[in-house]
């Protein structure tokens, strides 16, 4: 590191989307291993932000808005001795210099801003460089090397056994194997989205070789999501169970553990699959291909890019260029993958 200093207790501050918030967990284990005595607090968006808990390099997780940053940390002394804040809402970074010795972050349109922080990092646009690179970034200019670039959740053992239970009678019929699929992103990013037709006929391929798998359709509570959802549900009534709208985020994530595969577009719970290590086919828009945005140290990974990826696409570029059979072969070769595996373990 460029300067090695007594360091106590750290700060990491990121109000953002599922993925971009699973994006920085290589950074924030990076910051743990610099300094292994320290504790490291994270703070992030009311509703995201508990995909931390429970990693072993965070030991507390809280929750914050630009709102709250206002308010908070004005009486109460300073209590980190290191803050590392993403993103550029002034809030947050005003905030964590008054919670802490020295701060990092991004830099700001404001000089007089930059001139308060410890530390300016130079951030390239993520569409140069993968996301994880991209956040890595931050803790660049105190030279802090990274620990992988795996993405991490850990997965409560509470959690474990819930998931357990929730799945016992589907698999004491006899159910395999069993599929995830996530059939939308979220709204703002609809153009994601691969056409539903075009899932019906994968699920076809699947049980037309698999007459004994058994689909958990996952997603969220938005109208337009739970619509195609609910579609898909209806037309593999007796081969699926709807869990859409219906589970907590932490609870999807226990569920997708026990998958034998993962089949979804480029969204948050993509992000989280990821880091599970399990079988995962990703579908890619091509302004947005698996080389920004796709699973890195994975070791079963099976991206599909878009046809027309760093070809020049705009947002109109549509998903169904992306076939049914380039879809298909991926889930055979994640099968596969899973099948050896699972003789491998059997062996040993």
């Amino acid at each position: 590191m460029v300067e090695k200093f007594a360091c106590r207790s750290i700060l990491v501050i990121y109000v953002s989307r599922i993925g971009d918030t699973m994006l920085i967990t290589p950074a924030i284990r990076a910051i743990a291993r610099a300094w292994p005595g320290a504790r490291t607090t994270f703070l992030g968006h009311p509703k995201r932000a508990e995909v931390m808990r429970h990693l072993p390099f965070v030991h507390r997780v809280g929750r914050i808005t630009k709102q709250l940053a206002v308010l908070r940390g004005r009486l109460l002394p300073t209590r980190y001795d290191l803050a590392f804040v993403y993103g550029y809402d002034r809030a947050l970074i005003e905030f964590a210099l008054r919670v802490a010795r020295r701060v990092v972050a991004f830099r700001q349109e404001d000089e007089d801003l930059n001139r308060r922080l410890y530390r300016v990092a130079a951030a390239h646009g993520p569409d140069v460089r993968h996301s994880v690179h991209h956040f890595l970034q931050l803790i660049a200019p105190l030279e802090i090397t990274p620990a992988g670039f795996h993405l991490s959740y850990e997965v409560a053992e509470r959690e474990r056994q819930w998931a357990a239970g929730k799945l016992r009678s589907i698999l004491e019929r006899g159910a395999s194997p069993l599929v995830g699929l996530q059939v939308a992103s979220f709204p703002t990013k609809g153009f994601r989205d691969w056409p539903l037709a075009h899932f019906i006929g994968l699920c076809e391929k699947i049980l037309a070789h698999h007459p004994r798998a058994h689909f958990l359709i996952f997603g969220g509570k938005h109208r337009l999501e739970a619509e195609r959802t609910q579609q898909l549900h209806q037309r593999f009534a007796r081969y699926s169970t709807l869990y859409a709208g219906r589970l907590s985020l932490r609870q999807t994530a226990a569920l997708m553990e026990r998958l034998d595969v993962y089949v979804g577009v480029d969204t948050g719970p993509t992000h989280i699959m990821g880091s599970l290590h399990r079988p995962l086919v990703a579908l890619y828009h091509p302004i947005s291909p698996s080389r920004v945005l796709g699973a890195l140290d994975h070791p079963c990974f099976f991206p599909v890019d878009h046809p027309l990826a760093d070809c020049g696409a705009t947002p109109e570029t549509p998903m169904a260029d992306i076939s049914v059979d380039a879809v298909w072969r991926q889930v055979e070769a994640a099968l596969g993958w899973r099948m050896s595996s699972a003789t491998r373990a059997t062996v040993e």
